[in-house]
């Protein structure tokens, strides 16, 4: 890994390097983070105190109502954890019976939160510093205020045009009646309130305690699905990695029920490919990469959900080489193809990344999926819920169907990357279906183009969306577009700033020996900070 000092893409920043680094989508978490580990704590403390203070300053994206997962080097050994909610017990078929497709805002899309979960399992385990103190950053800008950043203003906005009507949105995010302005101070007493009540009892009062009672609660006053119990019996799994390599790098992701496969059958399609005998921005490139991914998600979509539910086909069968090399087979060098499903044999986000001078790495993700989630907020509370229930299929004979007690299909997904020697990379690019295409792009960007990581996360975007269609930034070069529509690419334009649609991405790199390098996406309002 080598750090450039020219940059062909059109960004102002440099890659940051320190033996200590914290990398957000904003600014204020990640100076929480980075006070963390002025005050002793380690990678996973800085990775918390960011995650806690990205509920309150970036609501659009997240909130104590979300899912995480994560991945982290403790400095011998990766480990993954899922903290994604399963659906209320009361979530059987018959339910949604009058629905062509699960809801995808209101309490019928609300699953029970898993983030605050996640919070206690890591800080329990691998943290050093005392669990309340993670909360005083976001505490403090929750009670006190903060002024509210550009990008977030926008999506705020948005949010706020789409779910004004929802149960609790308004009284909790519009103050004066609406979205606050970029620069203008935002209050979340009742959001200070619930962190609190959380840091007091290790989490045990949002699961079991008051703030359970007052979320089931204003369930049952819209008779909704969701209960204390179903809050009760919450838990978050230790599930280890699955994992790819190409050449010497070894892409790890958290197991299904996320999209994280989607990338590392990418990669291994990708292997059986000649993208090594081509340049970063080689129309070819691009073209090799939208097929790969296009084979990889139209698999994923269909073969995903909760890991307990996957009985017909399993994720071996999803990885086995020879069938990532058949599937390679399919693609045409010279044409863009409308790819159906596989048949393998039998057998709105945030993300973050911090590592510390000892060598922890920690890559970690939560998300109340679209935007501010469900648009349902438990009043006086600052809980915005997610609606992750909306990933579910309605199709029976789906292992991805709807029913009770069990995770949805989830697209976010934490990256980490290893060699052979040891960590190389935690990183994720946050955003919907862009999550796992762009864990490819950052990849090969970074391993095989050599490109520095902000170098790598400033470069222009393509995304797979349906048929023959891909989006691409404006950004993108007009030669390689026009190359790629005259492979029959359907291909549309959307600015780099187009809310989730490519991604946040944040990466954290090892350099040889000591330290490590970082970028982070100048798509957000965020920065990498470090010492």
């Amino acid at each position: 890994m080598h750090l450039q000092s020219h940059h062909p893409y059109p960004s102002r920043r440099s890659a940051v390097a320190a033996d200590n680094l914290v990398a957000t989508s904003h600014p204020l978490a990640a100076q929480a983070g980075l006070s963390m580990l002025y005050q002793g704590g380690n990678a996973v403390d800085a990775a918390l105190a960011a995650a806690i203070a990205l509920t309150v300053v970036e609501p659009t994206g997240n909130g104590i109502g979300s899912d995480a997962f994560a991945i982290l080097w403790d400095g011998a050994e990766l480990h993954g954890l899922n903290a994604s909610g399963r659906s209320p017990a009361n979530w059987t078929a018959e339910r949604f019976s009058g629905h062509a497709k699960m809801p995808f805002h209101g309490w019928e899309s609300v699953t029970v939160p898993g983030a605050v979960s996640a919070w206690v399992n890591l800080s329990e385990r691998f943290g050093k510093l005392p669990f309340e103190k993670l909360f005083e950053p976001a505490i403090g800008y929750a009670q006190n205020g903060f002024p509210v950043s550009p990008v977030i203003a926008a999506l705020w906005q948005r949010g706020a045009g789409q779910l004004s009507h929802q149960p609790g949105f308004a009284e909790t995010f519009m103050p004066d009646g609406r979205a606050p302005k970029a620069g203008e101070y935002f209050k979340s007493p009742g959001h200070a309130r619930t962190l609190k009540r959380i840091a007091e009892t290790k989490g045990k009062a949002f699961y079991e305690g008051d703030i359970a009672e007052e979320i089931a609660a204003f369930a049952a006053e819209h008779d909704a699905a969701l209960t204390l119990d179903d809050l009760a019996t919450h838990r978050a799994d230790w599930c280890g990695t699955i994992s790819k390599g190409f050449d010497d790098s070894i892409l790890h992701e958290i197991p299904p029920n996320g999209q994280g496969i989607a990338a590392l059958m990418g990669l291994g399609i990708l292997s059986g490919t000649n993208i090594r005998d081509l340049d970063a921005d080689d129309p070819q490139a691009h073209h090799l990469q939208i097929e790969a991914m296009k084979l990889a998600l139209r698999d994923a979509e269909h073969y995903v959900a909760d890991l307990d539910h996957m009985r017909n086909i399993t994720v071996s069968d999803m990885l086995d080489d020879g069938y990532l090399a058949a599937r390679a087979r399919e693609i045409d060098p010279n044409r863009a193809s409308d790819f159906g499903v596989g048949a393998p044999r039998h057998g709105g986000t945030v993300y973050l990344s911090a590592a510390d001078a000892s060598g922890m790495m920690v890559s970690f993700i939560q998300s109340n999926y679209a935007g501010f989630g469900s648009g349902v907020v438990v009043p006086g509370t600052g809980i915005a819920l997610q609606n992750r229930g909306a990933g579910f299929s309605l199709d029976p004979s789906n292992q991805n169907a709807v029913g009770p007690r069990k995770r949805p299909f989830h697209t976010i997904i934490p990256g980490f990357l290893m060699d052979h020697e040891g960590p190389v990379m935690s990183f994720g690019v946050m955003g919907g279906p862009m999550q796992a295409q762009g864990h490819v792009q950052m990849v090969l960007r970074t391993q095989l183009f050599g490109q520095d990581p902000q170098m790598a996360v400033d470069a222009p975007r393509w995304r797979v969306t349906d048929g023959l269609g891909v989006a691409c930034e404006t950004t993108m070069p007009a030669e390689v577009l026009e190359r790629l529509r005259a492979m029959g690419h359907d291909i549309s334009l959307e600015t780099p700033d187009n809310a989730f649609g490519f991604g946040g991405a944040q990466l954290i790199h090892r350099l040889p020996g000591k330290g490590y390098v970082a970028g982070s996406d100048p798509r957000k309002d965020g920065m990498a900070v470090g010492f």
